[in-house]
């Protein structure tokens, strides 16, 4: 899924897999969660056994991917990426430094975020353009977990090119649907479109604002920005 939101330059792995076998973490990475619970190490690892199928996708050999600021993954030289996990979805999205100064994905199970969530991610404009929390079991989009997705994906693009952190209230989001029979709903489950992320706080080393795409498929939402190095020649695509 995570593949349909990039252009062909960016190599993206994936797998609904929770767990890989023993042996396949490095042995850095095996010391990061040595002392984890096996949730953890599960996401962990699944996660970084879908880098290590990007990264041959581009050509390049099996490498460490350990972790900085909050998690933050730490790529080889001249590569950028993101990874995301959710119950029964792992992923991970790489591109040559070249082609990508940033890009983030996240993955989050399709249905209504918590309320106390809810009120801390959307700002009052987001809550009116989203509306209402949906029931669950409906063909509804749940704009409310797309919105929370897409702004984790905008963090993942911010933060390691400003090394600041970004508050959820400092992004202001709109959604534009392309799939479905109507402006809300699933077709079978499956909807998707793009966004804009307005950003409200500012840095010289990134748009004002990113672009985005978004895809529910399956029972997961999954979410896609990118920003390329020549951003200020007008290319976003």
């Amino acid at each position: 899924m995570i593949e349909r939101l990039f252009p062909a330059e960016v190599s993206c792995a994936a797998t609904r897999a929770e767990t890989v076998p023993d042996g396949s973490l490095f042995p850095e990475e095996e010391a990061l969660v040595v002392k984890a619970v096996p949730k953890r190490r599960n996401d962990f690892a699944t996660a970084r056994a879908c880098a290590r199928r990007a990264m041959a996708q581009l050509g390049l050999p099996p490498a460490p991917v350990l972790h900085g600021h909050r998690g933050r993954p730490l790529w080889p030289e001249g590569v950028v990426g993101s990874l995301t996990h959710c119950g029964g979805y792992r992923a991970a999205a790489l591109a040559r430094s070249t082609d990508v100064l940033s890009l983030g994905i996240d993955a989050e199970p399709h249905a209504p975020l918590p309320v106390d969530v809810r009120a801390l991610v959307a700002l009052p404009e987001e809550r009116e353009r989203i509306g209402p929390p949906e029931a669950e079991g409906t063909d509804a989009v749940h704009w409310d977990r797309v919105l929370f997705s897409a702004k984790e994906s905008v963090f993942k693009v911010w933060y390691p090119v400003t090394r600041v952190e970004l508050d959820f209230k400092e992004a202001d989001l709109t959604f534009s649907q392309e799939h479905g029979e109507e402006s809300g709903r699933t077709k079978d489950g499956v909807a998707g479109g793009s966004f804009a992320a307005r950003l409200l706080r500012t840095d010289p080393a990134l748009p004002t604002t990113l672009e985005g795409r978004w895809r529910i498929e399956d029972g997961v939402v999954a979410t896609a920005v990118l920003v390329r190095p020549d951003w200020r020649t007008g290319r976003t695509g």
